[in-house]
């Protein structure tokens, strides 16, 4: 006899939604609760927080010796005002914004909160931009597109090769520590000591909602990056809808430990956005969601018990796993937790039922898996799920303040967002920002969804893809990539880490696929520092995946869902070429320009009627598993 599993109690604060059907086919959906005020912009509540609570902590990172050093609301709200001052003295605007090229520190912090206070708008990039790109082709166009002022590093010397490369010598190069000796370089230490004058509250003053807060760029899969702006309205609006639709995160203030990138939307906009609008306290973590950057967010997590934790599929997996292995991280890891979230990509349902066990194993109960759907052009959040038993690629109902529009698109419905947290466009890209809009000012997103329960729309809508990835096959079926992915994700886990659907007008679906390694490698028994070659050519490693595409040929409803051939990638996806991001999410489109030969690969010289149920070719940056006939790239 089943039972109905206890969840840790939270508050939702939004339910249900009215829709309202159009002449020509659309519908309009609202939630029926109304967006309540918000501030003008974001550094109010700096000074609020400065005021109420001056001794909080509002944000630590640990230094070199791995000390945590604490910037307090009150130091934070001094250091910008005096950061401020530099700006302006220095005619910073939106014709010459703050370009910020280094990760997650209190100096990027403290930056951006100066720009935020006198109205000067900044730009955080990938720093991979920098350091791990060749050519500097996206940090170039990032520099011609805005013309900034300024460019910050963290590192003087790791940037500066980076920062000659794409910037005149007329630029000012600002650098917390190591300055270059190629260029010459103000350090951080002096703009934070710049005598504040009245310029300073003039400045704070006249800054609007209006106001450009920041511009983020996307990830430029197919072309250069777009710079998303991102006004005061957007955020302060955003981060309203938030705490509305979350009301505990305005009942006590939240604790998060993140590692997410100030570069996106979701570890900026989002996170931090939380933490200052309510009070909170912010722990940076220097971790990432690899096998090594694991373990420093595992230390972190032993340590600071969030009250509640962010993170992409590919970091909840290998937290679920240590969670499961270790009793004294679960104890601390789930003491105030009250929600959990992801985003970026679909949470493999294995990993979700992992959680849910440590949880009551820890607790005696679940804790809420919340998820949404947004986008940078909308700050991001404009969906979100509210009610405790998810499952996956559900994504909830729209926040307070947000109109969202169901556009018929083939067999799919786009989704479409209007609202205060709507972008007004790109910078110095008028074409491209009157592309985005439709006629009645709504954003298209080139999201599909589909609602989760077509009889009670209060259950809000499940993700379907991307109608600008779905194709039809050669003969004339229609394939929904995101629902398919999702599925494999299931089926592939833990050993499968993304799949590329292959097949446009061609006879049959495929797949390439990108592995996990590290656990690929454990599968298969090898050491460490073994080739990529070597794990995925290991014959456990081929038995997984060939097992795979024969419980995906079983699933299978029809041609659009099965999976007849595969591919496991040996060479992982390249940042520069846009096929991943640094959140570790996989672009389908830039994987299948730049891998035209291997998807030819897959498909030359097999003859579907003498097939094995689960073939799988092979080449040059692919390994063969399963059918060892197929001529590779």
């Amino acid at each position: 006899m089943s039972t109905t599993p206890r969840y840790r109690s939270v508050r939702f604060g939004i339910s249900g939604v009215d829709v309202v059907d159009t002449q020509d086919g659309q519908r309009i959906v609202k939630t029926r609760q109304a967006l309540q005020d918000y501030p003008a912009r974001l550094s109010d509540k700096l000074k609020y927080w400065a005021a109420k609570t001056p001794d909080v902590s509002f944000m630590a990172k640990r230094d070199a010796n791995g000390v945590w050093q604490h910037i307090t609301y009150a130091q934070a709200l001094q250091t910008a005002r005096h950061i401020g001052q530099g700006l302006l003295n220095r005619g910073l605007s939106a014709e010459r914004p703050l370009l910020i090229l280094s990760e997650n520190d209190l100096e990027h912090a403290m930056l951006a909160l100066a720009c935020h206070y006198v109205g000067v708008p900044y730009a955080p990039v990938s720093s991979a931009y920098s350091l791990l790109s060749k050519d500097y082709a996206k940090l170039r166009h990032a520099v011609n597109l805005l013309t900034p002022g300024m460019i910050f590093a963290a590192h003087g010397e790791k940037f500066a090769a980076a920062v000659n490369a794409v910037a005149t010598s007329d630029i000012e190069f600002v650098a917390t520590e190591a300055p270059s000796s190629t260029r010459s370089t103000t350090l951080y230490s002096e703009l934070a000591v710049t005598p504040i004058t009245d310029a300073v509250e003039r400045a704070h003053d006249a800054t609007t909602p209006d106001t450009i807060a920041k511009f983020l760029f996307t990830s430029g899969s197919t072309k250069l990056p777009k710079a998303v702006i991102n006004t005061q309205r957007m955020i302060c609006s955003n981060l309203q809808m938030i705490v509305q639709t979350f009301p505990f995160l305005g009942e006590e203030p939240p604790v998060l430990i993140d590692w997410l990138p100030w570069n996106h939307t979701f570890g900026s906009n989002h996170n931090v956005g939380i933490v200052l609008y309510n009070g909170g306290t912010m722990y940076i973590d220097d971790g990432k969601p690899t096998p090594q950057g694991l373990a420093t967010t595992l230390q972190n997590l032993r340590e600071i018990a969030p009250t509640i934790y962010f993170n992409v599929p590919i970091g909840w997996e290998g937290i679920a796993h240590a969670l499961e292995k270790d009793p004294a991280l679960r104890e601390k890891f789930y003491s105030r937790l009250k929600m959990q979230f992801y985003a970026g990509a679909a949470l493999a349902q294995p990993v979700w039922d992992k959680l849910h066990a440590t949880a009551e194993a820890a607790c005696g109960e679940r804790i809420v898996m919340s998820c949404g759907l947004g986008m940078t052009e909308t700050a991001p959040s404009a969906l979100f799920v509210v009610e405790e038993q998810v499952r996956s690629g559900q994504i909830g109902i729209p926040t307070p303040g947000m109109e969202i529009k169901l556009v018929p698109n083939g067999d799919k419905m786009e989704i479409r967002y209007r609202g205060p947290n709507v972008t007004p466009g790109y910078w110095r890209a008028p074409e491209q920002t009157k592309e985005a809009f439709d006629e009645e000012g709504f954003f298209c997103s080139g999201d599909a969804v589909k609602w989760l329960d077509p009889s009670n729309h209060d259950l809000g809508f499940m993700f379907d893809g991307r109608v600008a990835e779905d194709f039809k096959l050669y003969t004339g079926t229609w394939v929904s990539v995101g629902p398919l992915r999702a599925v494999i994700a299931h089926e592939g886990a833990p050993y499968l880490q993304d799949a590329v659907i292959t097949g446009h007008d061609r006879n049959e679906v495929g797949m390439l696929i990108v592995p996990n390694l590290e656990r690929c490698r454990q599968l298969a028994g090898l050491p460490a520092g073994v080739s990529r070659e070597e794990i995925v050519a290991a014959q456990p490693v081929r038995d997984f995946f060939s097992n795979v595409l024969q419980r995906l040929q079983q699933h299978a409803t029809g041609s659009a869902s099965r999976v007849a051939r595969a591919l496991v990638l040996v060479e992982p996806p390249s940042f520069d070429k846009g096929e991943i991001t640094d959140k570790g999410s996989i672009n389908q489109r830039a994987v299948l320009t730049h891998r035209a030969d291997l998807v030819e690969a897959l498909y030359a010289d097999i003859n579907p009627a003498i097939l094995k149920p689960h073939p799988l070719a092979g080449g040059n940056n692919a390994a063969a598993s399963g059918h060892q006939g197929t001529k590779g790239a």
